[in-house]
């Protein structure tokens, strides 16, 4: 009978020749997170991944990995042989006197003797029979110990949730626009919960944002980081851009001249980062710059796909998740970003692209000359 833990994975189940790939890649990520303890060995299990350890503790292991995309549940198991007597005596050695239980059987091992049910009538019969006032119940249970049956067989009664997802690194790599917002934190979440590998990029302004704003972002990225691995924040000084959009052009395009300057500068970025995609938090409606117009204007200077996956959710929605991951508490800080300090009373919400592009043109001459150096003097922060 050998303690261990047990990862199972969802969505990775459901993949076809690619699935060795996808466990693979599971298996390195939570080894990466536990390679400080000396007594952890990771092994591929049957349909499972198992933790095998000496001395650290269990719960410690758990907190590490629990994060880890592509994991579904982790729980604190026993393998035993997949024999009867065993497959009892672990049963029992996991209940917890006084509890109303009741156990779930499943048979991966189809050549096994006894069917799902009959399992878990005779292990229950057991656990009865060696804990006097033990009571089964199977609507309403206080403990369910549930058992799976292949070459070897697991039992476990306690289980974590994990982040489900796929696996970091699967999904090729991203470069998310990060501000100090609520959205644009969860898009990044959202994201590296498909197996993307996230970088980040920030446009500050000094001296008109503060360094608490800045701060703030690096703040976020940093907890983003535990969800995407080797996450980097770029950060882009873009006050002179912003100081030619005012002088050169009409304050009404403020905004969304601005989002395609930041969309351009971030693809620059990508493309140094062989990243295939941009990601914003854009939710549709939500402020001027992103009605269906508005998108379609900064979509025009990308040719990398732009991925928004909040683009149907509502606020209530995306602050639920905030709250989740950890970021919402951070975002709501009262230090504002570039945007908000820069945008106009009154926006066009619905710009026509030839004017868009006829007030860039106001400042075409030097726009791509600033564009070089904000690249130029971004600092990198890595975590």
């Amino acid at each position: 009978m050998k303690k261990v833990l047990l990862v199972r994975y969802g969505e990775i189940a459901l993949k076809g020749q690619n699935r060795k790939y996808f466990e693979d890649m599971l298996k390195n990520n939570i080894a990466a997170r536990l390679k400080k303890y000396a007594d952890v060995r990771i092994k591929k299990g049957q349909a499972r991944i198992e933790i095998h350890f000496e001395e650290s503790d269990m719960d410690e292991l758990i907190d590490c990995i629990k994060d880890v995309f592509g994991i579904a549940y982790i729980s604190k198991a026993l393998i035993v042989p997949s024999v009867m007597q065993d497959i009892c005596a672990g049963a029992a050695a996991l209940y917890e006197a006084g509890k109303r239980f009741k156990i779930e059987s499943r048979r991966g091992d189809k050549s096994f003797a006894l069917t799902s049910p009959e399992i878990s009538a005779h292990v229950g019969g057991y656990v009865l029979k060696n804990n006097p006032g033990a009571e089964v119940d199977v609507r309403a249970p206080q403990q369910v110990i549930e058992i799976e049956v292949r070459d070897t067989t697991y039992i476990y009664a306690q289980s974590v949730k994990g982040r489900a997802g796929l696996p970091t690194a699967t999904g090729g790599r991203g470069v998310l626009l990060l501000s100090g917002g609520i959205d644009s934190p969860v898009a990044g979440y959202m994201m590296a919960s498909r197996g993307m590998s996230l970088s980040a990029v920030y446009f500050h302004s000094s001296p008109y944002t503060s360094v608490e704003a800045q701060q703030k972002v690096e703040n976020l990225a940093k907890r983003l980081e535990s969800f995407a691995p080797g996450l980097a924040l770029h950060v882009v000084p873009f006050t002179a851009l912003q100081e030619c959009m005012i002088e050169h052009t009409d304050t009404r395009y403020l905004t969304i001249l601005m989002r395609r300057y930041m969309m351009r500068i971030a693809e620059k970025i990508a493309f140094q980062l062989r990243a295939g995609a941009l990601i914003t938090g854009e939710s549709l409606g939500q402020v001027a710059s992103q009605t269906v117009e508005s998108i379609r204007a900064t979509n025009a200077v990308c040719t990398l796909p732009v991925l928004r996956p909040l683009i149907g959710m509502d606020k209530l929605q995306i602050i639920e998740i905030a709250k989740d991951i950890g970021t919402f508490e951070t975002s709501i800080l009262p230090y504002e970003d570039c945007c908000a300090l820069f945008s106009p009373k009154h926006p066009q919400t619905k710009p026509k692209m030839e004017n868009v592009e006829a007030q860039e043109a106001k400042m075409a001459d030097a726009a791509e000359g600033l564009m070089q150096k904000a690249i130029e003097e971004s600092q990198i922060i890595r975590f």
